[in-house]
This record gives C-alpha cells, structure tokens and sequence, in this order.
C-alpha cells in the first residue's frame, strides 16, 4: 500500500463480521476515510474496526438500503467507495480506483467487475461473472436504490467501468448459504404482501426453471464445474423458496367442511 491517502470515503456496513471484516478493511487502508456503521454486533467486529477507523458509528439495522444511505451520508470527502464486509479490493483495482480519482472527467461513478470465491474456487460464468457493481460515485450523484435485501447505487450522470475485479466472499460454506437463502426469501416475501403483489403459480413454476437454465446453460456455468452446477440449482432453488414463503403469505380461500360439502351433495 502506499503512504499518500487518496480523497475518498471507504463506507462499509456490517453486523457480526469479526471473521471477514479485518481483509476488507486491509483493502481500503489507503483511503483518506474508512466510515463504518455497524448494527449493534455482538462479537469483536467494532473492536476491529475501531483500529482502522475512529469513525465507526451504530445504528439499529432499518434494511439494506438505508443503511448504506445513511453511511453514505456521513462521509466527509466528494468520492465514495462502498463495500461489504464480504468485499475487498484487487491490488489491481486499487491502482484503478487511484488513477481515476486523479482524473476522472466528467465521469461520476464507476462499476466493478465482482468475481466470487465459491464452495473451494473462483467463479467466472453463470451470473456470478462479471457480476459488475457500481461502487465508487461521486457523492451528490449517486444513491443506493431498489429492493430490500438488494440493491443498486444509481448514478446521475455518466458512469464508466473498470477492468480489476472487487473479490466477493460471500458464503462461508453450503450451510451459510440455505441460511442466507431463508432470511432474504422472507424479506422478498414480506416486501411483496406489502406493495400488495399477489402470488403466482407461473412464476413459482418457470422461474426457478428458467433461472437454472440460464445460468447454468446459456451463461454456461457448467463451466466452473461441481461448485457451477451446485450453483445453479441452489439460485434456482431461491427463487422457488421466495414464492413458497410468497404463497404462504397469500390470503387462501378456506377449504370446504365437510358439512358444506354434504349440503351440496344434498341439492
């Protein structure tokens, strides 16, 4: 890393991250600020986090989003570089971000490719690869955007893309994976009832299965062997277990006693 600390805002959110947290951190350590907002973890994430930064701030987690809005809005410099504990930079992307922030134009926010570390090995196809994110905005410009638990940062202006990958270390094994899968299949489900859109046997049925198809077929995941196709069937199984918990979640017209039933039988 070098000496010079570069005009721009590290903002990173996190909750019981003490196992990844410290990597991530180690990735921005050039930066002029690191700010963290921290929902209340209970391990040693804000004692890690305080040797890198004296501005790590706890807030009660209100969603993904705002969140990150809210971090967002602390920062103190005009460039800010978002991350998950999850995330670190590349050494190449490192000089990337540097060069630009030197001269960036009229450019206002920049996308990275994201290349993922999966069940033992890196992932390149299937929507996994490129994966591109956009990341480093210019404060003012850009917002985070979408729906709870994802989300996206829109950019108002001209957005350019970098060519080093950010490095994703989002699963910690298969178990962690069905357990990520549980908690954001309830989030989706629980966001639909409330904007009041209602279940749908089509997309229970031919999602996951397009889903599966595409990944694993036509963005040829079959590529990146056993941990590909494990893939692919566990994307498409999320997409299933949304709209189980969707369906569960659905008002159902109540089945027939069978006292109603033999008064039919009866007229």
């Amino acid at each position: 890393m070098v000496d010079q600390k570069y005009p721009l805002s590290a903002c990173i959110i996190t909750f019981n991250e003490e196992s990844r947290i410290r990597d991530c951190l180690e990735s921005v350590r050039w930066v002029d600020e690191i700010l963290v907002v921290d929902s209340f973890s209970t391990d040693k994430t804000v004692d890690i986090c305080t040797e890198y930064s004296d501005r790590v701030y706890q807030r009660a987690w209100p969603g993904n989003i705002d969140q990150k809005n809210y971090a967002i809005g602390l920062a103190k410099n005009d460039w800010v570089l978002c991350l998950d504990a999850d995330e670190r930079l590349s050494s190449g992307l490192t000089m990337e971000i540097q060069n630009a922030l030197q001269n960036p134009g009229d450019t206002l926010g920049f996308f990275f490719p994201r290349r993922s570390f999966y069940l033992g090995r890196w992932i390149y196809h299937g929507d996994w690869y490129p994966d591109y994110q956009l990341r480093l905005f210019k404060r003012g410009y850009g917002k985070w955007q979408g729906t709870n638990p994802h989300g996206r940062v829109i950019v108002d202006g001209k957005t350019g893309y970098m060519k080093h990958d950010i490095y994703h270390f989002n699963y910690k094994n298969f178990s962690h994976q069905l357990r990520t899968i549980d908690n954001y299949s309830n989030i989706f489900a629980d966001v639909m009832v409330e904007r009041g859109k209602g279940f749908s046997l089509f997309q229970l049925i031919f999602r996951p299965l397009y889903k599966f198809i595409k990944v694993y077929i036509i963005k040829r995941g079959f590529l990146d062997g056993l941990p590909g196709f494990i893939l692919a069937i566990s994307n498409a199984f999320y997409i299933f277990v949304k709209y189980v918990k969707l369906w569960e979640r659905t008002p159902h017209a109540p089945p027939e006693t069978m006292t109603q039933k033999n008064h039919k039988n009866q007229k």
